[in-house]
């Protein structure tokens, strides 16, 4: 793929990640700000065929990222902007998404069912249904989302040829279900990891408290294909914080929590595999958990520092039920009901 510089626009330059190579075999795919790729796409899309024109609202729900990107780019694109977040949008960034033109809207209250997620859908279609003129990205159903990650595909193949495994957080099901889905075009024995955190709909587990954000969900979202996935791994908030620690420490990357558990299992499957090329997917850089993950006293005060991260996942029989620190199940490219109904008796442990 031939990358010209310089670039029209910012996002255009920082929607491309960096390919690092972290091990003999283990690579990183690292975004400053991984959610552009959708968003810069389908809102460009969207004003090509004039669904967007130029008094349209654009509105949507989002818990962090997927909102700066749109921000950054509806300020490109000179559109107006109303975002529905919860408290996971804290004060540094409700600032920066303010300050590119975001009006920011936060649900203080869960919805019965969804949560969080839940009530933001709600007070999304309200504010839809005032404005007739509105787009919404629908990052959660748009198939737009996963489509727009064969930008990614493309670089990785053209950059790395074989690739045997990409490891990734799931969250919205665009990423990995895009990038894994157009590499095995070319590389159909690629394998597919996805990473979830405990108490997360997305892979079969109740709905739960998850202090863990940016990967998982209350509700399935339609962009979720499971049969993209060989295996799906569960880490703890501690395990993600420790690790993000870890990949800053030992290879100078300041990234999220949510590139910190990606990266573990990565590690952990790239090292027990030595002879595979592995591709580790991390999305965000870490400017927001400064006063957080990367705050000894804080981590602390939660606990964090004193629960034992294990070395080798638990692998479960049955996805359902939350276990430990980290957990991982074979999902083996299977639909959602395919692996619910095959499960018999008691959920355990192997």
């Amino acid at each position: 793929m031939a990358i010209r510089a310089p670039f029209d626009e910012v996002t255009a330059a920082e929607e491309i990640p960096k390919l690092i190579q972290l091990t003999p075999n283990l690579y990183a795919a690292s975004f400053t700000l991984m959610k552009l790729i959708p968003a810069r796409y389908i809102l460009r899309k969207a004003a090509q065929t004039g669904e967007i024109g130029p008094d349209t609202l654009i509105v949507e729900t989002t818990s962090g990222t997927f909102g700066l990107a749109l921000a950054m780019q509806a300020a490109r694109l000179g559109r107006r902007l109303v975002l529905v977040s919860d408290p996971a949008i804290d004060d540094r960034l409700y600032r920066r998404l303010t300050d590119l033109g975001a009006v920011v809207e936060r649900v203080r209250e869960k919805a019965p069912v969804g949560g969080y997620q839940g009530a933001r859908l709600a007070r999304l279609a309200e504010i839809q249904a005032e404005n007739p003129d509105s787009f919404c990205p629908r990052q959660y159903s748009n198939p737009d989302n996963p489509g727009s990650y064969a930008l990614v595909a493309e670089l990785l193949a053209e950059s790395l040829g074989q690739i045997d495994c990409v490891v990734g957080p799931v969250g919205s099901g665009g990423s990995m279900c895009g990038t894994v889905g157009s590499l095995r075009s070319l590389l159909p024995h690629c394998r597919a990891i996805g990473v979830d955190t405990p108490y997360s709909v997305l892979f079969g587990q109740p709905d739960g408290h998850r202090g863990l954000r940016g990967l998982g969900n209350s509700l399935m979202p339609q962009n979720l294909d499971h049969q993209v996935f060989d295996s799906v791994h569960w880490c703890s908030e501690a395990l993600a914080y420790q690790a993000t620690r870890r990949l800053h420490q030992r290879f100078a990357m300041f990234k999220g929590p949510t590139s910190g558990a990606a990266f573990h299992v990565a590690h952990w499957w790239s090292t027990s595999n030595p002879d595979s090329r592995t591709v580790v997917m991390l999305p965000d850089d870490g400017y927001r958990y400064q006063d957080t993950v990367y705050d000894d006293t804080w981590l602390r005060a939660a606990g964090h520092l004193d629960r034992a991260v294990p070395g080798v996942p638990v692998f479960l029989d049955d996805p359902r039920t939350p276990y430990g620190e980290w957990s991982a199940y074979e999902w083996g490219r299977r639909t959602h009901d395919e692996v619910i109904s095959s499960i018999g008796g008691l959920a355990g442990v192997r």
